[in-house]
């Protein structure tokens, strides 16, 4: 078991042994899932208010569609739709290889380092006239919450989505039948983990909806900021209380 010394308390220094196995890093903690799915409850409000009346978090409907243009036979709208689909495989694939390729450079974990390219995509997308085509938005967002899907897998140990909210109303519901049959305590601590991250993407769909209404297309530069705010705290942390953990893989990996 290999182990690493934290120092805690106020005064004097006591160090405790902690299993490198065992802990949760800090892209683990339930506040970075807050603030993740609070994002992509800002990017669903931004594309269907303004760029296209489209949803890009996911990929279940152009999946449909694409379906529906190949039964109907129309051909280039499925080629069109291969584009989204495309990028969110493209998304997923690019994360997992780089997410192992980073280590080897041990200065910050692929996790911080996405968050910081979220920020730099954010940021032109925000820069985009009104006439720029409403895809360039579409398939940017849907490559970068392909990648943070991927990347972010499971809070405290908890399998957990970032971009999209409907595995978590399933699993509110089923552990709610759980708990009232059983009374199991478990079972009422992952509604909380699930319910808070609906609460947080329905948030964060709201404050995107309210800023829209005075920034218009510059109104994505607010997750930005939410996003600046996760980055700044990961970044620390693998700087200073993680640097021996840069090599640990989070659960769910």
């Amino acid at each position: 078991m290999e182990t690493y010394s934290e120092s805690t308390g106020e005064s004097g220094v006591s160090d405790r042994v902690v299993d490198k196995e065992n802990i949760y890093l800090e892209c683990e903690r339930p506040w970075v899932y807050w603030l993740l799915i609070f994002v992509a409850g800002w990017f669903g409000a931004y594309t269907f208010l303004l760029r296209g009346g489209v949803f890009c978090n996911a990929q279940t409907a152009n999946v449909v569609l694409f379906a529906i243009a190949i039964g109907s036979k129309s051909v280039r709208r499925a080629m069109y739709l291969l584009i989204p689909i495309t990028a969110y495989f493209a998304g997923a694939f690019l994360s997992e290889y780089l997410g192992k390729s980073v280590k080897k450079v041990h200065l910050l974990r692929w996790d911080t380092l996405l968050i910081g390219i979220e920020i730099a995509v954010v940021i032109v997308l925000g820069w985009l006239p009104e006439s720029a085509p409403d895809q360039i938005c579409q398939i940017a967002l849907n490559f970068i919450c392909s990648m943070q899907f991927n990347t972010f897998r499971q809070v405290e140990g908890v399998p957990a989505a970032t971009t999209f909210v409907t595995n978590h109303i399933r699993q509110v519901g089923s552990f709610a039948a759980k708990y009232c049959r059983h009374k199991d305590k478990q079972a009422l601590d992952k509604i909380k983990v699930h319910g808070a991250l609906i609460i947080f993407f329905l948030l964060g769909g709201i404050a995107g909806t309210f800023i829209s209404e005075f920034c218009d297309y510059k109104s994505i530069w607010g997750s930005a900021f939410v996003l600046a705010i996760i980055f700044v705290r990961l970044a620390y942390a693998d700087l200073s209380y993680e640097k021996d953990l840069l090599s640990k893989v989070p659960h769910g990996h």
